[in-house]
């Protein structure tokens, strides 16, 4: 019987179809996971915007009004602190109150993305919980909603 060496190993068109459904597998999955932390990212601004608005309200009625130089401020130590540590948003709120309606019985609450996946995204929220879309993923967009995904409330 003669000795035949076995060789092991992939042949090189074995090693390309092996890169190839790599690469499909990644085109499809990279901007899905991009899109996954995106929407994330949009969860912890609405959130955070509801629960500010919750505090507005009691704010409210303990002061009667949303404040009286700033939102959420009586002039004294009593404040809602908008700031949100290590958040993919920036908050802001503006009194916004005009005749008939005193400056300090409106406000609009303001979440504009700053980090990761937020980037290119403002919401709002003002006391009549009219909840708004000014920017998504970049582009101006006028919505009575939040959107999350797509272009559609």
């Amino acid at each position: 019987m003669k000795n035949h060496k076995i060789q092991r190993g992939f042949t090189l068109i074995e090693l390309m179809i092996t890169v190839v459904i790599v690469g499909i597998l990644a085109a499809i999955v990279v901007p899905n996971y991009s899109d996954y932390v995106r929407r994330s990212a949009l969860q912890e601004a609405l959130s955070t915007m509801s629960d500010l608005r919750i505090r507005m309200e009691q704010f409210y009625q303990s002061n009667r009004n949303f404040g009286t130089d700033t939102c959420g401020h009586d002039g004294t130590a009593g404040r809602i602190d908008f700031s949100v540590p290590n958040a993919r948003f920036t908050y802001a709120c503006a009194l916004t109150g005009t005749a008939p309606v005193s400056a300090n019985e409106a406000y609009v609450i303001t979440a504009t993305g700053s980090t990761g996946g937020a980037v290119g995204h403002v919401f709002t929220i003002d006391h009549n919980n009219v909840k708004k879309t000014t920017r998504f993923k970049g582009g101006s967009v006028d919505k009575s909603c939040w959107l999350i995904k797509g272009s559609e409330c």
